[in-house]
C-alpha cells in the first residue's frame, strides 16, 4: 500500500524554552520567518504524504489556527496589494488535508503514535517529529517510502552522532543490507549509556511505520522515563527482522534546545538569497565584538 499519510506528535510542553513557551506551542517559534511546524508539513507534502495528522495537547489551539484561514488578516492584505505578504500567509492553509486528534496523557511517543491508529487504519504511514528539520535538498522521506515499497516492513532513519552524544536518542544496531545506504536493524537501545550503545547510529525524527506496529504499541509496557517508548516496540518488530534503516548524511537542522534552536535560525537565514548575504557581512563584526569584550 501506498504511505500517504503523515502523523506528526504535537503535543509536548516545551519546557526547554520556557518562557517562551508559556503561551506558545514549541512548534509555532519561528525559524527565521516561518513556524518550524510549517517546515515539516512541507517536506511531508514534499514526499508525496497529502494527509496528515496532528497529535496535540492542551495549549495547543495557535497550532489548529496557523493551518486554518485568518479572512481578516486576507482581506488587509488584499486590501492594501501586499500581494506578497497575502500568499506568505495563505500557502499554509491548502498544504495537504490536516487532521487533529488529541492525547489527553502525555505518555510517551509510542503513546502518541498509538493515537493515530483510528485515523491510519491498515496502512503505512510516516511519522515526523517537529525537532528534526530536514533541508529539502535531502530528501530522505521519499527514499525511505521507496525502501518500505521494496522491502516492507518499517523503516528508519539512521545519522552517525558523536559517541559521547548517543545517549540523546535512540540508537540501533545494525548489519548490511545489500543496498548501499540501507541497513537491517537488529536491536535497538533508547538513549543508551556511552558505554554500552551498540553503534553511533542515532535514530532521528522520521519514521516509515508499518501498521503492525499499533498491536505492538498496545502491549509495550511504560520503559525509560516511564513512557511508553516507539523505540522499545521497534526493538520487537527488529529482533522479528522487520526494520530497515536509511543512512542520513544530509543537512539536518536540530531545534530541539535552544543553542541548536539558533544555530538552526541562522544556517536556515544563511540559505536564504534575501537574508543570507547581508547576515554573512555582519557576522564577522558581530564575533569580532564579542571576542574584544571578552578580552577586556
Amino acid at each position: 500500500m501506498r504511505v500517504t499519510t503523515a502523523v506528526i506528535p504535537a503535543a509536548g510542553l516545551g519546557t526547554r524554552f520556557l518562557p517562551a513557551t508559556k503561551a506558545t506551542p514549541k512548534e509555532m517559534l519561528p525559524v527565521v520567518d516561518k513556524p518550524a511546524i510549517q517546515y515539516v508539513v512541507e517536506e511531508a507534502v514534499a514526499a508525496g504524504l497529502d494527509d496528515v495528522l496532528f497529535v496535540t495537547g492542551r495549549s495547543k489551539r495557535p497550532l489548529e489556527d496557523h493551518f486554518d484561514r485568518n479572512l481578516e488578516l486576507e482581506a488587509a492584505l488584499e486590501a492594501k496589494g501586499d500581494a506578497t505578504r497575502l500568499l506568505s500567509v495563505t500557502e499554509s492553509n491548502d498544504l495537504a488535508r490536516i487532521h487533529y486528534v488529541r492525547q489527553g496523557d502525555a505518555l510517551g511517543l509510542g503513546h502518541a503514535v498509538l493515537m493515530a491508529e483510528r485515523h491510519v487504519g491498515d496502512h503505512p504511514f510516516a511519522v515526523l517529529l517537529g525537532d528534526d528539520l530536514i533541508d529539502p535538498r535531502d530528501a530522505v522521506l521519499q527514499r525511505m517510502i521507496a525502501v518500505r515499497d521494496e522491502l516492507g516492513g518499517s523503516v528508519l532513519c539512521l545519522m552517525e552522532v558523536p559517541r559521547d552524544q548517543i545517549s540523546l536518542y535512540g540508537c540501533a544496531a545494525v548489519s548490511p543490507a545489500g543496498t548501499d545506504s540501507v541497513v537491517r536493524v537488529t536491536d535497538l537501545v533508547e538513549k543508551p549509556d556511552v558505554d554500552s550503545a551498540p553503534s553511533s547510529l542515532a535514530v532521528i525524527g522520521r519514521y516509515i511505520l508499518d501498521p503492525e506496529i499499533f498491536s505492538v504499541l498496545a502491549r509495550t509496557p511504560p520503559g525509560r522515563g516511564g513512557e511508553i517508548q516507539l523505540t522499545d516496540a521497534l526493538r520487537e518488530l527488529a529482533l522479528a527482522g522487520r526494520v530497515h534503516g536509511v543512512l542520513f548524511r544530509g543537512r539536518r537542522y536540530d531545534t530541539g534546545d535552544r543553542l541548536s534552536y539558533l544555530q538552526a535560525v541562522i544556517q536556515l537565514a544563511l540559505e536564504r538569497d534575501d537574508l543570507g548575504p547581508a547576515l554573512r557581512a555582519w557576522l564577522p563584526s558581530a564575533l569580532e565584538g564579542d571576542a574584544r569584550e571578552g578580552g577586556q
